[in-house]
């Protein structure tokens, strides 16, 4: 993904909200939300293109999500394995905080820039991968956003769906949330980070739902995780130029999918 946003409040009915967008090339081959055919304790989209996901659950009460760091002097390891792979590793490793920390000691680094959110209903992880820092920590309770850089960052896009989720997620959601995730408006050139990409690009990915031809924003998804490990979780999915293509909802119960 390339926008979260998360309500993180361990120890009450729904521990975790979080809802985020996808930006990909659209002629790139993927899934929508559905259970995995190799593994149906699994459910998520697919990119089939690399095998990987951004975003997934699984029976029990897990949620594993995804972001790419944006950093071109970021060097990519050769054979670098897509990022990808690691939400769908996090969901199926038999000891997830063993598997993050062999990550954070240096595992990571085989893989291009990401930041990877795992949750359980009584931990959330958080695991960086950028140029000048690898790190693994437990996330605050709160509510919290990660684009492209690390958590928190405040690029424009990521502060205003913050604050939507801030303001209204326990009266209005996921609907006022989703109307700013799907906001399709640019940041002021002012307000640009400046991740090496250009400044047309620049403006363009500020955006957070992102309106191409070629690029765009292709699902926004959400989904909630409760206290006994039940995950409601829905994606709407979208073609060239911002084209509404499909929602599908999953309620997926913790002793059953």
């Amino acid at each position: 993904m390339c926008l979260i946003t998360f309500a993180w409040q361990p120890g009450s009915p729904i521990p975790l909200r979080l809802m985020g967008n996808r930006d990909e090339f659209h002629a790139r081959p993927t899934a929508s939300l559905d259970h995995w055919q190799d593994n149906a304790e699994i459910a998520g989209g697919r990119d089939l293109e690399a095998g990987g996901s951004w975003l997934a659950v699984k029976r029990g009460g897990i949620v594993a999500a995804l972001t790419n760091v944006r950093d071109p002097h970021l060097t990519l390891p050769p054979d670098a394995p897509s990022r990808g792979h690691l939400v769908a590793d996090a969901l199926q490793c038999d000891d997830i905080e063993a598997w993050l920390i062999a990550l954070s000691k240096g595992d990571a680094l085989r893989y291009a820039g990401f930041n990877l959110l795992v949750a359980t209903p009584q931990r959330l992880w958080h695991l960086h991968r950028g140029r000048e820092r690898l790190s693994l920590s437990e996330v605050a309770p709160g509510v919290h956003g990660l684009s492209n850089a690390d958590l928190n960052s405040p690029w424009p896009k990521l502060v205003h769906v913050r604050n939507a989720l801030e303001q209204s997620f326990l009266l209005d959601w996921p609907s006022s949330v989703k109307d700013a995730m799907q906001n399709p408006h640019e940041a002021n050139i002012d307000e640009l980070p400046d991740t090496g990409v250009g400044l047309e690009l620049e403006r363009q990915l500020s955006a957070a739902f992102i309106v191409g031809e070629r690029y765009g924003t292709r699902a926004t998804s959400w989904l909630t995780l409760d206290q006994a490990g039940n995950i409601e979780i829905t994606e709407q999915s979208f073609g060239p130029l911002g084209r509404f293509e499909s929602e599908t909802t999953l309620a997926i119960s913790r002793h059953q999918i």
